[in-house]
């Protein structure tokens, strides 16, 4: 009798566990509202989503068994994500089909800080439309509105998109291999309905002031070969003072703009005969050798050999490492005249594990650290590329060490230490980690995996920096670390990586003679600091808003002289700046001085040297420093000392 009455209850009720651990039975079949309203009106107020074990669903989802639940507001950084979705879904899409009757509706994500919305429209959308379009929006979130769900057949809810011309929904649905259950979202008292994964708001009431920023064009599918659609960018936040601040930030972001600042003072250019490959100028070229001579320097401290790898692999090398069957679509190939497949490299690794095999392996060479500056290339669409920050041509900082199981932890301490001191010279003191242990799908040995996850979470506890981590998200052949930079406007910028590789030391039979004599596969570290240099410049511009350390600077000064009658003292104050490693120009123009400072000023040249008869008649020089209005004095021999020591490299 005991034991029916407990089926009957395990039938009836569910365990509810909350984030602080307490756990409640509910009725099978309870939802988020129930939930919520069992804790407090104001939380039920407040509530937008549920978290089911991990998952976001609807507050009207019905809930089946036993779950881990957290309810979301729009204080949690995925309630406001599910607000900017239903936004865009629910609002955006529904303003322009009440403006533009004819467009045809296409996708509505969600990106970082905002939103967009694809579309199909004869009229071309300009960015004097959007004022008109938010006025539209702002209309129809103050309905109200309450969102409705519902669950459709494929044959339904294809039927119910094709009734309504909307042919990019249809497509969607056709090349799913979903069967049923196609969630729609309805928007009470009106005709407006839209096919979403979701999970949406359940009432207009809950939308934060927004504001539409941009417009673009998107191939559908992101494939050139389709058509071109039109694009409304977009943010959202829960509160004007988080948007005005977001929009002040955006607003600063253009003025920082590395390709306005690429141009303004001519470190490189693009152009269309080479898509996403850069053309360095001298003074870009100079930034560019500059980095490569820091991080050449501090990797030999830090016992690094350096090498250099062929650009172009017979794709045999490919398939052995597998990069052709996870890259494939993203590489560039050819076919020789003797009927040879070679391909251009899109990571260094495989030539450097040639490297290591060439000849027997000690144990007592390792850990062995070899890095390379390689050159890549990885096909993008051409509607990716973004200066230097988006390439299809670049140049990684790469290094692979390969080490035993027993020294994975010590290298990685050693290793992370050097990535945050070297973040800290080019003046990136807010450093975030990001931790991925093992996915579900892997290969390796349960043992090997221990060791690898301990010895990343020992490092990046030692670090007393702060970290997240990222359950299950870790590559199939190892864990892996991600270093996030917060720049000077407050933006993220994932630059280093530090990766563990269970696979590839397998895949291309790589071995070392351990100390009883025998063969044994090493662990392979990947490691790269700056990531791509060309990104990593064009964060450096953006951060410094292009007036970049001293030390980093292509060009030092530049000495503009007053009357013709100092240019010979100017021209031996040059020369002498110059044979002491000072890059110095030299501006003889006959100009006014104050047209040849602002001049120079623009171009963010740190150091101008003014030169009149008294800085002649003293042997002295008069400095102004970039971003001053101060113009001080100093003895020639003491400004090149000063100056010799303020652009020594870090």
């Amino acid at each position: 009798m005991g034991e029916s009455l407990n089926l009957n209850m395990d039938r009836e009720y569910i365990k509810i566990t909350f984030p602080d651990g307490r756990k409640k039975d509910f009725k099978h079949g309870t939802t988020g509202y129930d939930i919520a309203k069992s804790i407090s009106p104001s939380l039920l107020k407040k509530a937008i989503a549920i978290e089911i074990d991990g998952s976001e669903q609807d507050l009207c989802e019905n809930i089946s068994s036993d779950a881990n639940i957290s309810i979301l507001t729009l204080n949690d950084n995925k309630g406001l994500s599910i607000m900017r979705h239903t936004l865009t879904a629910q609002v955006l899409a529904k303003a322009l089909k009440n403006l533009y009757p004819n467009v045809k509706l296409a996708i509505g994500p969600v990106v970082e800080n905002g939103f967009y919305y694809d579309f199909d429209l004869d009229k071309s959308i300009t960015i004097q439309d959007l004022p008109m379009i938010e006025k539209e929006m702002k209309k129809i979130i103050s309905s109200g509105n309450e969102i409705e769900k519902k669950y459709l057949s494929k044959e339904k809810v294809a039927d119910l998109f094709r009734n309504k011309n909307e042919t990019y929904k249809v497509d969607i649905i056709e090349r799913s291999e979903q069967q049923g259950n196609f969630s729609t979202y309805y928007q009470k008292n009106t005709d407006f309905v839209d096919l979403c994964y979701g999970p949406h708001l359940p009432s207009l009431k809950h939308i934060g002031p927004f504001k539409l920023t941009k417009v673009a064009g998107a191939y559908w599918k992101g494939d050139s070969k389709n058509k071109m659609l039109q694009r409304i960018y977009g943010t959202a936040w829960k509160n004007q003072d988080d948007l005005k601040k977001y929009l002040n930030m955006l607003e600063e972001a253009e003025k920082r703009d590395h390709r306005a600042l690429g141009k303004q003072l001519d470190l490189f250019h693009f152009q269309e005969e080479a898509p996403g490959a850069v053309f360095w100028h001298p003074k870009g070229w100079t930034i560019f050798q500059n980095l490569i001579n820091y991080m050449r320097k501090k990797q030999e401290e830090a016992g690094y050999l350096e090498i250099n790898t062929p650009e172009i692999l017979d794709k045999s090398l490919w398939q052995r490492s597998g990069h052709l069957d996870k890259f494939g679509d993203n590489m560039f190939t050819t076919i020789t005249e003797d009927k040879k497949e070679y391909a251009i490299k899109p990571m260094n690794c495989p030539g450097c594990v040639q490297v290591f095999r060439q000849g027997l392996r000690s144990y007592r060479e390792l850990p062995y650290k070899i890095a390379e500056f390689g050159k890549v290339h990885r096909y993008e669409p051409s509607g990716a590329l973004h200066g230097l920050m988006r390439v299809r041509a670049f140049t990684q900082d790469d290094a692979h060490i390969f080490c035993t199981e027993q020294q994975i932890e010590e290298e990685c301490i050693k290793l992370c230490n050097l990535i945050t001191n070297i973040y800290k010279d080019f003046g990136f003191d807010q450093i975030v980690i990001k931790y991925s242990d093992r996915p579900e799908k892997r290969v390796g040995s349960n043992i090997v995996w221990d060791k690898s996850e301990e010895a990343l979470l020992n490092t990046i506890k030692s670090l007393n920096v702060p970290y997240e981590i990222n359950s299950g998200e870790g590559a199939f052949y190892g864990p892996k670390l991600e270093f996030v930079l917060r720049d000077a406007i407050g933006r993220d910028w994932q630059c280093g990586t530090v990766q563990i590789d269970l696979n590839l030391p397998e895949r291309l039979d790589c071995n070392f003679i351990n100390s009883e004599g025998n063969k044994e596969r090493p662990v392979m570290i990947h490691r790269a600091l700056f990531g791509s240099l060309e990104r990593f410049i064009g964060i450096l511009i953006e951060h410094y808003s292009g007036n970049l350390p001293l030390w980093l600077c292509p060009v030092k000064a530049v000495i503009a002289t007053v009357t013709e009658k100092c240019n010979d003292y100017a021209r031996n104050v040059f020369d002498l700046l110059n044979n002491n490693n000072i890059k110095t120009e030299i501006d003889l123009r006959n100009e006014k001085i104050g047209y040849k400072v602002r001049e120079h000023s623009h171009s963010k040249i740190p150091i101008i040297i003014i030169i009149g008869e008294k800085e002649k008649s003293n042997n002295a020089v008069a400095v102004r420093k970039l971003g001053s209005k101060n113009v001080e004095t100093f003895i020639l021999e003491d400004f090149i000392k000063i100056t010799k020591n303020q652009i020594k490299q870090p």
